[in-house]
């Protein structure tokens, strides 16, 4: 049984998954590197999960996020809002676009860096079935110096949250691609930040 509520298929919006457009003025455009992410939801066979909605948050390519309490100096993007949404397809596959994000201080230290990354949540069918995880970028060499990546133990761990840059997928002359897979469970679990027991 799935506790309620659900959600429905017809609350995306036509601009959720383009977050380069889906805050802009008419006309306008998001600022920054333009990315496509895409992948697929998967379950501990490599099946791919049909209708599992996912949300994603990031901020802006100078690093910032429109929220009121972000008081990093980088300049907000008033044609960026940060967030967006799609429904994995039959194979579980997902797609959105975006600028890539920006790095930013952390607090933690005198001079400690979050990494370039996107916040994802992977819901069920039900609003109770939520897993949060994070995607980092190829090569950026700040994952490794980041304080909350030196948290996790496991370095395998850490490499099924780094996105491959795949550039036979990007959109020429407007948008390079990296590939993200989310797997749900069993031994190449993605590390879900939500999940206290493990993965």
């Amino acid at each position: 049984e799935i506790a309620g509520p659900v959600f429905g298929h017809a609350m995306l919006g036509e601009l959720d998954a383009d977050l380069i457009h889906n805050f802009a003025r008419p006309g306008e455009s998001a600022l920054g590197e333009r990315i496509v992410v895409y992948g697929r939801v998967l379950d501990e066979r490599g099946v791919g999960v049909p209708g599992a909605l996912l949300e994603f948050w990031q901020a802006n390519a100078g690093g910032r996020y429109r929220h009121k309490k972000d008081g990093y100096l980088a300049p907000l993007d008033p044609n960026f809002g940060g967030c967006g949404r799609t429904i994995t397809g039959e194979d579980g596959g997902y797609a959105f676009r975006t600028v890539k994000p920006g790095p930013y201080p952390w607090p933690n230290g005198p001079n400690d860096w979050r990494p370039s990354h996107i916040h994802f949540s992977v819901f069920g069918h039900g609003f109770a079935q939520r897993l949060i995880t994070q995607m980092y970028f190829e090569g950026d060499p700040l994952i490794w110096q980041c304080p909350i990546v030196r948290g996790i133990p496991d370095k395998a761990a850490i490499e099924t949250l780094i996105a491959a840059l795949d550039m036979q997928a990007t959109i020429p002359f407007d948008a390079r691609a990296y590939k993200f897979d989310i797997v749900l469970r069993g031994r190449r679990a993605s590390l879900f930040e939500n999940r206290p027991e493990g993965n």
